[in-house]
């Protein structure tokens, strides 16, 4: 007999990206300055560098690195405008994020279902 194949209930139920993908995102913004960052770049659309860093204490290369993690978990990208780069906020990442937790959530709900119809027997 060959071993049945194994399905998550998670991911069978909707088109739900596998947890292990959406890691890097939940890494990612892990930080409180990448977290700032995003936030500016939902706020104020494209940015550059220089201009994520004006007002900070925090140095071009310090931001860099950060926009560099955010990039290879695919919250970012960016754009070269002449000799500058200019960064933008990739929503769809964050969605998909968002869907890993919603189905986090609704496993939640049925254990505490289950639970409830049993204590309540």
């Amino acid at each position: 007999m060959s071993p049945r194949p194994s399905v998550s209930p998670v991911n069978s139920a909707r088109k739900t990206p596998p947890l292990r993908n959406s890691a890097p995102i939940f890494a990612a913004l892990g930080d409180e300055t990448r977290l700032r960052i995003i936030a500016i770049l939902c706020a104020g659309g494209t940015v550059s560098i220089t201009q994520l860093t004006a007002g900070t204490d925090i140095s071009r290369q310090a931001v860099t690195k950060h926009l560099h993690v955010l990039a290879d978990a695919g919250l970012v990208r960016d754009i070269k405008v002449g000799r500058e780069r200019l960064w933008e906020f990739e929503a769809r990442r964050l969605e998909e994020a968002r869907h890993s937790l919603d189905a986090i959530a609704r496993q939640w709900d049925l254990a505490l279902e289950k639970l409830r119809l049993v204590v309540e027997r």
